[in-house]
């Protein structure tokens, strides 16, 4: 971001290899609690939590997986943001690790570049969880970096807009475990 102005004593503000402000520690550790907060109300399908980690007209942008691997579907406000885990029911279950952060903060703004590996469990028989059986699968894993913007608002940051870029995605045969009876979707 630009005029993010000096540091202490007059100098530059430190910065990162791609030019980019580190930011001030409680900022960047806020930044990096809504990040790893938005990796586990997608893993749990808490839709509600998802939608409360952006500004009431954020945007979230993924892509079309598996038609198109670009950022191309646009979810814009809360009632559509809410409605993403919707997607995901198809899979067993999901993991987001969430790693590699990088922030700007410039007064009540901020952008971030954020990296993630997502594991998304098919189960071949769909069946087998809600049995108790577990079984055979598939782990869809995607690579991912977000480009984020971010808002300070009276209850902390939020998302302003999270653009999903799919670097690349692999699969692997998997056994897919039973859920507990307290998994995921469920409080």
């Amino acid at each position: 971001m630009t005029g993010i102005g000096t540091g202490a004593g007059g100098r530059a503000p430190a910065t990162g290899p791609d030019g980019l402000r580190l930011a001030p520690g409680a900022d960047e550790q806020a930044l990096r609690h809504l990040t790893t907060a938005y990796a586990m109300a997608v893993d749990e399908l808490d839709g509600d939590e998802l939608a409360e980690l952006f500004v009431p007209d954020g945007e979230l942008v993924v892509p079309n997986f598996p038609e198109d691997l670009r950022p191309v579907v646009t979810r814009t406000g809360h009632d559509a943001i809410r409605k993403v885990p919707e997607g995901l029911r198809r899979y067993a279950r999901t993991f987001h690790q969430v790693s590699d952060h990088r922030f700007a903060i410039a007064g009540g703004a901020a952008t971030g570049a954020v990296r993630c590996v997502a594991h998304h469990l098919l189960a071949e028989d769909p069946t087998a969880d809600a049995t108790g059986g577990g079984g055979p699968g598939t782990d869809v894993v995607w690579f991912i970096r977000y480009a984020d913007e971010y808002r300070r608002t009276g209850s902390g940051w939020k998302f302003l807009r999270r653009v999903l870029h799919l670097l690349w995605v692999e699969e692997h045969s998997v056994t897919v475990r039973a859920l507990p009876a307290t998994g995921r979707g469920q409080r």
